[in-house]
């Protein structure tokens, strides 16, 4: 016995049990938008180096010249000597090891497909608050389902979070959805700085959606702002939302949650309400009478709950879930109905 235990002893020395190290890993960012910028802040803090995907040459030689972002949080400086910027987004993932993208569901196929992308046991982590148009797959569904990626290997960010908080560095909460928690552990510890805590949760499934969820909320919230609506009102909408969202997630994903704590309430509030929530701008531009184009022109940035509204609208004639907020939404937008009209009927269903 005592032979067979030195035995052990040596395989085990010679062939140790793998440990997942972050600090020797090499990461990536993909996206140039206000998250991407604001999570490559973020990693900075604590990490040596990472390697930052960015379409368009002439961004990536604005911030190699200029230090920071041209477009989005040009508050937000960078130390070049730690980044190595890519444009060809195949070889910034091959030379990484862990993923975060961060750029907007509706650019997430054209980035990703017909470039021969191999993520193998890469661990991915999706910051993108969308469903992908057409195939009705949230983030993780679609890598899982398209590019072979292990659920093992998948992780989310949620918030409450506005990048632009993170900009100038006011205090953040993040929430980080992964199956295995002793790996998502560490990463979340890479997240961590003076002014980002984070959270970690195996709710994937449930996180993931109320980020997409809580976008189309807030365009309603937005478009109430913009009919005129007070803050008496935003309270009553969004208290029924919040139930709303919880009768989706029980069907989509039935697991304990806690629906009032931050990756699903706190995520909601923030979006709903803050002027910082592109999705609230969306809908007030709605609201104030601009058609569904001009307010997709006018503004900067992408509107992930347009999208969203009539993935969750299709996906709910299997479901068949009350979820009347979203469906005004989705009248507004893809109907053409007139918001007043949508709006009066939704409150007077509202308690």
């Amino acid at each position: 016995m005592a032979k067979l235990s030195t035995l052990r002893e040596r395989a085990q020395r010679v062939n140790p049990l793998p440990i997942y190290r972050i600090e020797r890993k090499k990461i990536a960012v993909i996206g140039s938008g206000s998250w991407a910028t604001a999570i490559a802040k973020i990693l900075l803090n604590n990490v040596n180096h990472i390697n930052w995907y960015i379409r368009r040459d002439d961004k990536i030689e604005f911030i190699k010249k200029n230090g920071y972002n041209p477009d989005y949080l040009q508050n937000v400086h960078f130390d070049n000597s730690k980044i190595s910027f890519y444009s060809d987004v195949k070889k910034a993932i091959d030379n990484s090891d862990i993923i975060f993208l961060a750029l907007p569901s509706v650019f997430l196929k054209d980035t990703l497909e017909g470039k021969d992308i191999r993520f193998g046991r890469k661990i991915v982590v999706s910051a993108i608050k969308g469903i992908v148009p057409n195939d009705y797959l949230t983030i993780t569904q679609y890598l899982n389902t398209k590019h072979n990626v292990s659920y093992n290997n998948l992780a989310i960010i949620s918030g409450p979070c506005h990048a632009e908080e993170i900009a100038i560095e006011k205090l953040s909460y993040l929430t980080i959805g992964c199956r295995r928690l002793t790996k998502i552990k560490k990463i979340a510890a890479r997240m961590e700085c003076s002014y980002v805590k984070t959270f970690v949760s195996r709710d994937i499934y449930g996180i993931e959606y109320s980020a997409v969820l809580k976008n189309i909320v807030a365009i309603g919230a937005g478009i109430c702002h913009g009919l005129g609506y007070g803050d008496n009102y935003q309270a009553v909408l969004v208290s029924n939302a919040i139930r709303e969202m919880k009768r989706f997630l029980d069907e989509i994903s039935i697991r304990k949650r806690q629906i009032d704590s931050s990756a699903y309430l706190g995520d909601l509030l923030v979006t709903a309400y803050s002027h910082y929530s592109r999705n609230r701008t969306f809908g007030n531009m709605i609201g104030r009478g601009f058609s569904v184009k001009t307010a997709q022109l006018e503004m900067k940035m992408i509107a992930e709950g347009y999208y969203a509204t009539l993935c969750i609208h299709e996906m709910n004639k299997k479901y068949k879930v009350d979820i009347p907020i979203i469906e005004s939404v989705y009248e507004i937008l893809y109907n053409n109905q007139n918001p007043n009209d949508i709006i009066k009927k939704l409150s007077d269903n509202l308690h």
